[in-house]
């Protein structure tokens, strides 16, 4: 059963709010980036570990920016597959995702059991990065 335009239009809404809220919190995160350097997150840097535990918090905002900003862009095409009927449909066998999955992630390209599948032909073991 496909989408009803009620469905549709309150998963427009989803992905306008959780959009404008991600961008705020990007927009945030960089300005108190700038705001607070490397020198001020350190203080008064007296030792390695110090030092350390100034580069991973530097590192983590950043990480935490990449993040929202991939899931900016995920939720973008989400719009763009709304303008041009094609959202819902999963991109790999085509049939319909199913409305509680869109609720739940409206960024979601694949059905339940392609995105299953997708994750074990696709796994990687876990690697420490930042």
């Amino acid at each position: 059963m496909a989408l009803t335009p009620e469905q549709l239009e309150e998963l427009q809404r989803t992905i306008a709010a959780r959009h404008a809220a991600l961008l705020a919190e990007v927009h945030s995160d960089v300005a108190r980036a700038r705001d607070e350097c490397y020198g001020e997150v350190a203080g008064p840097v007296t030792d390695s570990a110090d030092r350390a535990a100034a580069y991973l918090i530097t590192d983590v905002d950043q990480a935490e920016v990449t993040r929202d900003l991939l899931e900016v862009r995920e939720l973008e095409a989400a719009r763009a597959r709304l303008a041009d009927g094609s959202f819902g449909s999963c991109v790999d066998c085509e049939a319909e995702i199913a409305i509680e999955r869109l609720r739940a992630s409206p960024e979601a390209i694949r059905c339940l059991d392609c995105q299953r599948m997708h994750e074990k032909t696709y796994a990687r073991p876990a690697e420490p990065r930042l």
